[in-house]
């Protein structure tokens, strides 16, 4: 079995660590020179809309996925016809736009803070009145980690907001005075089985994933999520790991947005699962049956962002997985996982190791 993998960072690589476990054979497409993935497989190093480069993986793989929701969709659909496209195109094009990705969210049911469509510095405006201030003003396509972002806290942030990213459609959302943010990650293969890891409960900064923990002792939000899971993967017919973040606001659980790939937040499932989210997106999209998503105790994820200090090499306390990136400031250049028998445990052992990170 051979499996094309649109994309070469660093969720690239974890899925062709896993491969090699199942016997399965990676071969990937990144334009980078040096991309992290290269240490799992060949790198075609070509565009990932390079219609022969894409034609090359399809007529070399069994199945072709992808690490990332930026991939074009065009370009997918010209090889959709010659060989297996998971996750699928559809669930693809609707995360890629807020707004149909919003709207998804309220056909099925699943809630959601108040939003409204921005095409004007007008519609900002009313907006404003609409949903109150403060609101967040996002690009309706191709922001990330915080990036197409910005927070209108008063009227006089409203001009501002509109000259940094005005030249492209934006969408505006309700401000939600949260308790915390929760992850649920969940898999469907081919034959429509169903599997779903606990809650994870996330802290960001700067835009930027740093620490998840779970599970999240919270039954019967857990429950609602995977409601809210089941509705997306039927509803789309998906098949591999997907991926929603949501709001916690008292008892209700809002819908922030959803990605079709493997995810940061579910990291933690490499040690913390019996099956991690890198080797059920493989059991997927090949259809070679799900494995146990049962936790392994308690678990915690603190994300590498910017440098990885030497202190953190020699931890023994926890698992490094270290990306081989080149350090930048803001960079995700790897992570570190702990398992603890308790919450307080994890919650011991992820602060030593928060020290030594800083």
């Amino acid at each position: 079995m051979r499996i094309g993998i649109i994309g070469a960072g660093q969720l690239g690589q974890m899925l062709g660590l896993a491969a090699r476990d199942l016997d399965i054979e990676c071969r990937f497409l990144d334009p980078s020179t040096s991309p992290p993935a290269r240490t799992c497989g060949e790198v075609i190093q070509r565009p990932f809309d390079d219609a022969e480069a894409l034609a090359d993986l399809a007529a070399t793989c069994d199945v072709v996925t992808y690490e990332f929701e930026n991939v074009p969709v065009a370009a997918l659909q010209r090889i959709s016809d010659d060989v297996a496209v998971y996750p699928p195109l559809e669930a693809l094009r609707q995360a890629q736009d807020r707004l149909l990705e919003k709207r998804l969210f309220e056909r099925l049911g699943i809630p959601l803070p108040a939003y409204q469509t921005i095409d004007s510095l007008q519609d900002m405006v009313s907006a404003a009145g609409a949903l109150g201030l403060p609101m967040v003003i996002k690009t309706r396509r191709l922001g990330y980690d915080g990036k197409g972002q910005f927070v209108v806290r008063k009227t006089s942030d409203i001009e501002p907001a509109w000259q940094a990213l005005g030249t492209q459609p934006l969408i505006a959302e309700q401000w939600v005075p949260f308790d915390y943010e929760v992850s649920a990650i969940g898999v469907r293969s081919v034959d429509g089985e169903i599997c779903y890891y606990a809650l994870s409960q996330n802290v960001h900064e700067n835009g930027i994933l740093r620490t998840s923990r779970s599970p999240v002792d919270a039954p019967q939000l857990a429950a609602r999520a995977a409601n809210y899971m089941r509705l997306l993967l039927e509803h789309l017919d998906y098949v591999g790991v997907l991926a929603l973040e949501m709001f916690v606001s008292g008892d209700q659980l809002l819908a922030n947005e959803f990605a079709p790939r493997v995810h940061n937040s579910g990291h933690w499932t490499i040690e913390g699962a019996a099956t991690g989210q890198f080797e059920n997106h493989l059991r997927a999209v090949s259809n070679l049956g799900l494995g146990s998503t049962a936790g392994r105790g308690h678990a915690g994820m603190i994300n590498l962002i910017s440098d990885i200090p030497d202190k953190v090499r020699a931890i023994d306390n926890g698992f490094l997985h270290d990306y081989g990136k080149e350090p930048r400031a803001g960079r995700k250049l790897g992570h570190i996982t702990v398992i603890g028998d308790t919450a307080d445990h994890r919650d011991v052992l992820m602060d030593s190791i928060n020290k030594t990170v800083t």
